[in-house]
């Protein structure tokens, strides 16, 4: 089941750079610094975009390696371009790569604590459906809806991204 999550991940952050793409090439054509969207926010007290996405990125790490009950890469946050993000976003998909069915075997008797939880704990699968899974898609739309209220020309195919359809003569 998990690793079936962590495809969903990876083609979630694979999406994000598809995005990152998309918002580079609106900022040229628009001609500014497609970097300024860097600091893009919907509201005052929110995180802006490269935060947003650092964030979707840590959640899906965290998650695989909380899970497996391992230790997550460091990545220190100090990304200024958007060329920055996208190699971070891949870096994230490569780390997800490495992991495998047998790495989640003991996950239902696993306890999962944060230092901001003040010593209360989860079992790792509360923790992934309650924390990880809605905390990461939190981070992932606001991604998607700064860059479309910036103008960025992405749509819901764009969040989708490929779905694994398949033609009626191919499920017969």
């Amino acid at each position: 089941m998990y690793t079936a999550f962590l495809g969903q991940f990876k083609k979630q952050l694979g999406q994000i750079s598809h995005w990152i793409d998309l918002a580079i090439a609106h900022a040229r054509a628009e001609g500014v610094d497609p970097d300024s969207f860097l600091e893009l926010r919907l509201a005052p007290d929110q995180f802006p975009l490269a935060r947003q996405i650092q964030i979707a990125c840590d959640t899906a790490k965290f998650a695989a390696s909380r899970l497996a009950g391992t230790e997550a890469p460091n990545h220190p946050d100090t990304e200024k371009t958007l060329e920055e993000l996208r190699a971070r976003t891949k870096t994230v998909i490569a780390y997800l790569d490495g992991f495998k069915e047998s790495d989640f075997a003991d996950v239902a008797t696993r306890v999962i604590t944060q230092p901001r939880w003040e010593g209360k704990t989860m079992t790792a699968p509360d923790y992934f459906r309650e924390h990880a899974l809605p905390n990461f898609y939190f981070h992932l739309t606001h991604t998607y809806a700064l860059l479309r209220h910036r103008g960025v020309n992405i749509g819901k195919r764009d969040y989708l991204g490929t779905l694994t359809m398949q033609s009626p003569a191919a499920a017969s």
